[in-house]
């Protein structure tokens, strides 16, 4: 499916201004995120073979995954390290290598051509949303839901989460397509990591 053609300053600047805005352009509360005690008092949770801590950044973390290495050529491409470096805090569900790798065959090393940085731009900030939503929060939300939840992300197009069994949530994409988070609540000093095993597309 072709994807719409989106100024890379623009989505840059939806970027910066969700980050700093809570769902629905509220102002963001600190009853979005654990108390730092809280998260001082949590257990690293290890991706790709390397302890995830608390006290680092998304990109900072992200760096020394095994399993991530795509995704952060492709943050790097995009110009988005100084985004996922900021105060935050967003959410970000992020694709596994083998998620990438499942794409059609040609599909990463094109868009990691810098002729294509606004589409790579437009997919990545699919994954974000803002405020640092873990499993309870998303939990919470899809509950209010009657079983089905919308988040809005950075890019401006919804995400669609649901329960699949008590511990288990699903993200579906606006294609129809459907994630699995693999690890949850990988949190972050400017939000929280949800891992997933497939790339989301916006259309």
């Amino acid at each position: 499916m072709t994807l719409r053609k989106t100024s890379p300053a623009v989505l840059a600047a939806l970027v910066l201004a969700a980050c700093s805005q809570g769902m629905a352009g509220t102002p963001m509360t600190d009853a979005a995120a654990p108390t730092t005690v809280a998260m001082a008092d949590t257990k690293p949770v290890t991706v790709g073979g390397q302890p995830m801590l608390a006290g680092k950044d998304i990109v900072d973390n992200a760096v020394n995954s095994a399993d991530h290495t795509t995704l952060v050529a492709a943050v790097k491409a995009a110009g988005l390290v100084p985004v996922l470096k900021g105060q935050g805090p967003f959410t970000v569900f992020a694709p596994t290598n083998e998620a990438f790798a499942a794409l059609p065959a040609g599909t990463v090393p094109t868009l990691l051509k810098p002729q294509n940085k606004a589409t790579l731009t437009k997919v990545l900030t699919y994954h974000g949303v803002p405020g640092r939503l873990d499993f309870a929060a998303l939990q919470e939300r899809i509950t209010a839901g009657g079983g089905k939840a919308t988040l809005t992300t950075v890019e401006g197009a919804p995400l669609t989460i649901m329960m699949n069994g008590p511990h288990n949530i699903e993200v579906m994409d606006a294609k129809g397509d459907v994630a699995q988070i693999s690890t949850y609540d990988v949190y972050q000093s400017n939000g929280v990591i949800q891992v997933i095993d497939r790339v989301l597309l916006p259309g």
